[in-house]
């Protein structure tokens, strides 16, 4: 054999995957499996620490306020109050998954606000909002219909936002919001787009469910208000709500500020207003009770009023005296 012909042979060989094995790992156990095992165990450890990162990274992230818009018309509560009873008569364990009629609302905004500093921002970012919105609705109400059944996953329940242009006006000020309140340095908004919705139902506020075999919403539950009319909300007021606080007596979440947008047609006040509209008759009473005592006094002080009483009470002595002189 030449020596040309076994250099190629041994270049050949090289080329090969098991050219730098040693002859002995034919025959003998050797370490590369421990090695493997061991960068294995590394990988798990690592995927294991990037998964609790992650998950401390979306509990520090996790939002604890939100901007409502609460749903007052008694059409549309009774109307769900009804969907209600009838999903329970059908499965009566789906009671505690349902929403207190006092809680219904549209979720425009959630956000994190850790302490009392980022409440206060939170508020000025509300009320800094507000022209914004009325400039998008230029003077006109904004009326909300709801029609129809939608779930996410089978895990929520919701009554849909009909379709319309006051979708897109929604969404648009749902938008403004976000940036008025991130420009302030608040950590608001989610990363899936905004789909406005009121929620009836959640299988997560009673876990037992899932343990007794419910794991999902049956469509056939609600099939009878597939294409139900529940009736219109016009926006009124949007609130700043806590998740975490306890809730108002009503059953709807503890308020730190609100907006009242334009006014609002038909039924009665609601009882925010009421205490507003009370404040201001107070004030305008107090207001109008210390400007007529100024008044007076004014009048009493004048100089042509105050003389003739002194002089005449100056008379009067001088009578009596003469009086008590005779």
């Amino acid at each position: 054999m030449s020596e040309e012909f076994e250099a190629d042979t041994l270049d050949t060989l090289v080329d090969l995957p098991f050219a730098t094995v040693d002859i002995k790992d034919d025959c003998e156990m050797t370490d590369e499996p421990q090695i493997n095992l061991k960068r294995s165990e590394e990988n798990e450890w690592i995927k294991s620490d990037a998964i609790k990162k992650k998950k401390k990274k979306q509990k520090d992230c996790q939002p604890n306020y939100f901007l409502s818009i609460p749903i007052t018309n008694k059409e549309i509560t009774r109307g769900i109050k009804i969907l209600q009873d009838e999903i329970i008569q059908q499965d009566k364990r789906l009671a505690k998954a349902m929403v207190s009629d006092g809680s219904f609302h549209i979720t425009l905004l959630v956000m994190q606000l850790l302490n009392e500093d980022e409440v206060n921002i939170g508020i000025d970012a509300l009320l800094e909002l507000k022209p914004f919105i009325e400039e998008v609705l230029q003077g006109k109400h904004l009326t909300l219909p709801f029609q129809g059944i939608g779930t996410f996953g089978n895990q929520v329940g919701f009554v849909k936002l009909a379709e319309g242009d006051h979708v897109n006006l929604l969404l648009e000020i749902s938008e403004i919001a976000k940036r008025t309140f991130q420009e302030k340095g608040i950590l608001a908004g989610e990363s899936r787009s905004f789909k406005p919705h009121l929620t009836f139902m959640k299988l997560s506020k009673a876990p037992r469910l899932r343990r007794n075999g419910v794991k999902k919403i049956d469509p056939e539950l609600y099939e009878k208000f597939i294409s139900h009319r529940f009736g219109e909300e016009v926006l009124y007021r949007i609130d700043l709500c806590s998740m975490l606080k306890e809730k108002q007596s009503n059953g709807y979440y503890h308020c730190e500020s609100s907006i009242v947008i334009g006014g609002k047609n038909g039924g009665e006040p609601e009882d925010a207003e009421l205490v507003r509209l009370s404040r201001r008759l107070v004030e305008n009473a107090v207001l109008k009770a210390v400007q007529q005592y100024l008044e007076e006094t004014q009048n009493k002080n004048k100089p042509g009023e105050g003389n003739s009483v002194k002089t005449g009470e100056a008379d009067g002595n001088g009578n009596d005296n003469e009086n008590h002189t005779k």
